[in-house]
């Protein structure tokens, strides 16, 4: 699938760490021009203590391949999001091929093990804001590009593809409705060429899982001694290579409205992660408690 994405135009939302970061890479490798937006810069970390900045991830497109092109965003802010695609229209002649929303920023904000009507409110709104209007709102903005020229793929991140219940309720909502969005987007947007759809990565091993786990990507392993469940896990470029895969498909029409798992996509493309693993979290769950 070597540059298969040659002379396409992306955008990242969320691009700064994690899936996002992994996605705009892969995309990058296929030859992609990627637009990586997010909240931290360089001297201005906007997630925490975090380091990563979208200046990195451009250059980690430029390394695979690509062209990467850091545009700091807030994607709750409409007329960032609008500057931004004003911005692409006038960089790129209106040419927009594929638009992955990944704003998340909920971290700091989900508190497990508590009930709803205990969980602070604020943080609970505030989430659905990050995580949801940010989405709805990109959306918004990129869609007439890709309407425009008939043609074109959005993606929407989430967590999980069934309607089983993610352990908190504000969490769950949030990732909840990025599915949905997928779904009433595709609707509209089919009869114009344009493909919306969801997609999950399983268990992932982001940089902050990686930090969380005292690990590095070179010694992931031991991080099964402290969670079995590690064995399982994914890195980012697993999800962005499904993404990749997704873009380059001529037929990716017919999977619109669809929520998919890295696992499904690897079945369908036959694509492998960055050390040649076909990570498969729902076969590797199931065995772990089969007994």
């Amino acid at each position: 699938m070597s540059n298969a994405l040659q002379g396409r135009v992306a955008v990242v939302a969320g691009a700064t760490r994690g899936a996002g970061r992994g996605i705009a890479r892969e995309l990058g490798a296929q030859g992609a021009t990627v637009y990586c937006t997010g909240r931290s810069v360089a001297g201005r970390p906007a997630t925490g203590n975090r380091p990563e900045t979208i200046e990195e991830t451009a250059e980690l497109v430029g390394e695979e391949g690509g062209i990467g092109i850091p545009v700091r965003v807030d994607h709750t802010v409409p007329e960032q999001v609008e500057a931004l695609f004003a911005r692409i229209t006038v960089e790129q002649d209106g040419q927009l091929d594929i638009l992955v929303n990944d704003v998340w920023g909920g971290d700091e904000l989900t508190s497990w093990q508590t009930p709803f009507w205990k969980h602070d409110l604020a943080k609970g709104l505030l989430m659905q804001e990050r995580a949801v209007h940010s989405h709805l709102i990109t959306s918004r903005y990129g869609a007439p590009l890709l309407v425009a020229r008939k043609a074109g793929l959005i993606v929407e991140i989430t967590d999980g593809y069934k309607p089983d219940y993610r352990g908190n309720l504000f969490y769950d909502l949030a990732k909840a409705s990025v599915i949905r969005l997928a779904l009433g987007m595709s609707e509209e947007l089919r009869p114009h060429g344009v493909t919306a759809l969801a997609v999950t990565p399983g268990f992932l091993r982001s940089e902050a899982m990686l930090e969380g786990f005292g690990v590095t990507e070179e010694t992931w392993r031991d991080g099964i001694v402290k969670d079995r469940h590690f064995g399982g896990s994914e890195t980012p470029h697993y999800v962005g290579r499904a993404v990749a895969a997704l873009a380059a498909d001529p037929d990716v029409a017919k999977l619109a409205g669809r929520t998919m798992a890295s696992w499904h996509l690897m079945e369908r493309y036959g694509f492998t992660d960055r050390d040649g693993r076909q990570p498969h979290w729902e076969n590797f769950t199931a065995e772990l408690y089969k007994d």
